[in-house]
């Protein structure tokens, strides 16, 4: 080989790697062979280049089938099923028989899953225009003159060279300081604090328990509607239920730790708090129901991941993008299947993490009228359908968010707002035996008896295994100075609950008041 051939095959490594984007996948010691890498191209994924001087056709031919064996070995590692690949030679000579019909047909390696199809190319004296022409139906070759082949000196093939891996090594570096760019901080710091506050929600009422995570800030959209507008981020920390928990911080170790090394943790932060903002805003608008979690954030960590497809395409496909959708999809698939999974929230918070992202862009970068179009796009979106959520009044629909809503009053002792409450979905509505007994419960506070006993009766005419609603039914009798009916309803209580010690306590006060009746 002179340098003739290695200035052409170091001219060809500069068209492929510089002017169309592909990245050296290996490199050999001798430098006579190198393969190249573009799994977004599908038309030509894998290139070989190869410097080599056949002297007969049947020596290329098994370079080709070695080189399809190779090809089969890359396609499995790249996840595809079929795989094209561009083999190059460059030599002093062609063979001196006949190998134009290696050259004008494929080669095909086939099995029962996949199929490797090499497309040959000859450089070598006298074939250079055909060869080159056969080149610019695959990539624009317009920076390949071959035009003054016979002037070039030695320099040329080191310079090309030189030139051509500086590039590679600068591409490939600035490739891994975008993933590179921060370390997962807050990531960490998010795990273990939602795994904290599980541990205090089951210490203080248990996490599944609706009160309970009203109490720690669940989202809930009539105190939101009262102003609770910190309703939006504390949801992000609770979790309902240890596999929720779970699979949450499993969620957020792996997609979380991705985007915050992209972005860095500050603006991880932001991201993953507006995101998580973005979900619940969502889940006030479309979902009625109490909802806790770090899903909608963590959505928006695979929006932020979206908007890093939309800045970096190549690179995104190349490393991650599959992925992503497809987690994506099944997620959404499992919600939408799943009645109690609020896709709402995930749809919100993929949103938001995407508009996020595009607020604080990536580390050492700046596109500020872009960041400044995202910024005002969020905050339009955001007042918007807060705005629309007052306008609706997305207050208690059902009757248990009544009753949630209620509970909440009783326990900051708000007898009065839970009694109005209470009272205003009982004039509009059928209720059901445990409206009737929280009612009872409120009227009984503000001394309002006869109005208690006459909802708690309600209460046991539809259940009469309601065992609380008897207990306060025979208070009340008891009360009056109703000795007997105080019994009846007493010991039913008893015999509905037996452990209950409060139960026969009651009963046996209520004895002995009869007996002192009796004995006066």
């Amino acid at each position: 080989m002179n340098n003739l051939e290695q200035t052409l095959f170091w001219k060809l490594a500069e068209l492929f790697i510089i002017h169309s984007g592909y990245r050296i996948v290996k490199l050999f010691p001798d430098e006579k062979e190198l393969w190249l890498e573009k799994s977004e191209s599908a038309e030509v994924p894998i290139v070989r280049l190869y410097r080599e001087d056949f002297d007969w056709t049947n020596r290329m031919l098994r370079d080709i089938e070695l080189t399809a064996a190779t090809g089969a070995k890359i396609r499995s590692q790249l996840g595809q099923r079929n795989l094209r690949i561009l083999n190059i030679y460059v030599s002093g000579q062609p063979p001196v028989d006949d190998y134009q019909q290696v050259l004008s047909e494929r080669f095909v390696y086939r099995d029962r899953l996949s199929e490797i199809s090499v497309h040959t190319i000859l450089f070598a004296n006298g074939t250079y225009g055909q060869a080159e022409e056969s080149l610019t139906g695959i990539v624009d070759a317009g920076s390949l003159d071959l035009s003054n082949m016979d002037g070039l000196t030695p320099g040329n093939a080191e310079e090309t060279r030189q030139r051509t891996l500086e590039y590679a090594e600068k591409d490939t570096r600035r490739e891994q300081a975008i993933f590179t760019a921060g370390r997962p901080i807050f990531t960490y710091f998010f795990m273990a604090f939602q795994i904290l506050v599980f541990l205090l929600l089951e210490l203080y009422g248990g996490s599944t328990n609706p009160n309970t995570l009203i109490k720690f800030g669940a989202k809930f959209n009539p105190l939101i509607l009262e102003g609770e507008w910190w309703r939006f981020i504390t949801p992000v920390f609770l979790h309902i239920g240890f596999l929720h928990l779970v699979m949450n911080t499993l969620g957020l170790y792996f997609v979380g730790t991705a985007v915050e090394k992209m972005f860095g943790s500050v603006r991880f932060l932001f991201v993953y708090l507006f995101a998580g903002f973005g979900g619940s805003l969502a889940s006030f608008l479309f979902s009625h129901e109490v909802s806790a979690g770090a899903s909608g954030a963590i959505f928006g960590c695979l929006g932020a991941l979206l908007y890093f497809g939309m800045v970096y395409p190549r690179l995104f496909f190349r490393t991650m993008g599959h992925t992503v959708f497809l987690i994506i999809i099944v997620n959404l698939a499992f919600g939408f299947s799943v009645s109690m999974v609020d896709n709402a929230g995930h749809l919100g918070g993929l949103a938001a993490g995407f508009l996020g992202a595009g607020i604080v862009h990536f580390p050492k970068k700046k596109k500020l009228i872009s960041q400044i179009a995202f910024a005002a796009v969020s905050i339009l979106l955001a007042t918007a359908m807060v705005q629309h959520g007052f306008e609706e009044g997305l207050g208690p629909k059902d009757e248990h968010s009544v009753i949630l809503l209620a509970e909440e009053k009783v326990n900051k002792e708000e007898y009065n707002e839970a009694y109005s409450i209470l009272r205003r979905y009982e004039e509009e509505n059928k209720v059901s035996e445990k409206t009737y007994f929280l009612l009872s419960y409120t009227e009984i506070k503000l001394q309002k008896l006869q109005d208690a006993k006459a909802h708690l009766l309600k209460a046991i005419a539809q259940d009469n295994s309601f065992s609380e609603a008897h207990f306060n039914l025979s208070l009340i009798y008891l009360e009056e100075g109703d000795f007997v009916s105080a019994k009846k309803h007493a010991e039913k209580a008893a015999s509905l609950k037996p452990g209950q010690k409060d139960y026969k306590k009651l009963v046996d006060e209520i004895d002995k008041l009869l007996s002192a009746q009796r004995g006066a």
